[in-house]
């Protein structure tokens, strides 16, 4: 009899452990067998409050929005696409940023950019407001291509060392940039933004230089240095930014600095060339 009972009270107490389960974290919809529970919805819910939307974000949308997903992953699986070369690159794209992400998110966290060292960046680079006169040349040109547009650019740039009034005309006559109409003008932007031949070639000159043809991956550019900013007149987040970039960058390179030694690497060195 008291065997019974025992089994009575453990069967009575599964079954209200279940049902304590179920109303804990109740079941809202099932797809293709799959089940949604309240916690997921809830979860979903908030992560689509926090973004402006066209429509009202309601349990309801959102719910099926999960639904859309599981039948899309089903449909997916059936058709193999997890085979598929273009949904493997991208697939390993995220476990290469979750890998880094777990391995790094503390000192990643740990950055700190002070005033100071955002004002020492910006000594050396400033923000430049300059035109320039396009000449373009392909990526991977012909020969003649490339002496064409040098040709070009050194009559051009004679023709201004001779009379510098006459930019508007032959920028909106030769440069082939969408900026060519205005002058070239490309108005006040941070080093990070030019070329970095471009870049060098205007850091620290006056108002009114213009510049020998310089060659960068566009193709070669005259360039006309038109204003500077000085520190008080730039928003400091930006430079923040930048430096709190290449602190993040110089832990990547020492992460994968110390993930180079236990790998096995060979370079074909004739193929960089």
């Amino acid at each position: 009899m008291m065997k019974k009972s025992n089994l009575l009270v453990a069967a009575t107490f599964l079954i209200s452990f279940s049902a304590l389960a179920q109303t804990t974290d109740p079941v809202v919809a099932t797809v293709n067998g799959v089940e949604i529970k309240k916690t997921q919805l809830d979860q979903a819910f908030e992560q689509n409050l926090m973004f402006v939307s066209d429509k009202i974000v309601t349990k309801e949308k959102v719910l099926n929005d999960i639904i859309n997903r599981e039948i899309g992953i089903k449909k997916a699986k059936e058709a193999k696409l997890n085979d598929d070369p273009v949904v493997k690159a991208k697939m390993e794209d995220v476990l290469y940023h979750a890998q880094i992400s777990k391995d790094l998110e503390k000192k990643l966290q740990g950055i700190l950019v002070t005033d100071k060292e955002a004002q020492d960046y910006y000594a050396k680079n400033k923000e430049y407001r300059t035109a320039h006169i396009l000449f373009r040349i392909r990526v991977s040109p012909e020969k003649e291509e490339v002496q064409e547009a040098t040709k070009k650019a050194l009559e051009v740039y004679k023709q201004l060392q001779a009379k510098p009034q006459l930019w508007p005309e032959l920028a909106n006559k030769y440069s082939q940039s969408s900026t060519a109409p205005s002058g070239g003008d490309l108005g006040y932007l941070p080093a990070i933004k030019y070329a970095p031949e471009y870049f060098k070639a205007i850091n620290g000159k006056p108002n009114g230089h213009i510049t020998s043809p310089v060659r960068t991956q566009f193709g070669l550019h005259i360039v006309k240095v038109l204003g500077v900013h000085e520190w008080k007149e730039v928003d400091p987040a930006i430079y923040k930014k930048i430096i709190y970039d290449q602190k993040r960058d110089k832990i990547l390179e020492e992460y994968f600095a110390d993930g180079r030694k236990s790998a096995q690497i060979k370079i074909n060195k004739q193929y960089l060339k």
